[in-house]
């Protein structure tokens, strides 16, 4: 028996890569397709950013109407593409972009019970979050 003649012997290394190849072309042509026809390639979506808002009410004239004014208290920096908007549902102020720590926006004579939001809308306009909510006293 020739020992030598076994180890060099390369005859069925070509067909084995090429069979390795070819599942491995078709495994990832598999993936990128059915990714596009289950439509995963478009569900992705901006995220919310991670900000803090407190929300101070001042009844100044004692009527149970209150100045409601949220402020950015900390968290990330929300850039000027995107809005940020403060509303009771029937009055909306829209903050200055970008909106930092420190900022604030201000709406007048909300009515005693009623929710208040920080609304955040992407740059797109798609998506929108609520980052923060509170009831009038």
């Amino acid at each position: 028996m020739d020992f030598n003649a076994l180890l060099d012997d390369e005859r069925a290394v070509s067909p084995v890569i090429g069979v390795i190849l070819m599942v491995a072309i078709t495994v990832i042509l598999a993936a990128v397709i059915g990714s596009f026809v289950l439509g995963l390639g478009n569900s992705v979506q901006q995220t919310a950013p991670n900000a803090n808002f407190q929300f101070d009410f001042e009844d100044n004239d004692g009527d149970g109407d209150y100045n409601v004014t949220a402020t950015h208290t900390g968290g990330d920096t929300i850039s000027d593409a995107e809005s940020v908007n403060l509303t009771d549902g029937s009055t909306t102020a829209s903050f200055n972009t970008p909106v930092s720590a420190g900022d604030s926006e201000t709406i007048n004579n909300v009515a005693s019970d009623t929710t208040v939001r920080v609304i955040w809308t992407s740059e797109n306009g798609e998506t929108s979050q609520t980052l923060a909510e509170e009831s009038t006293p």
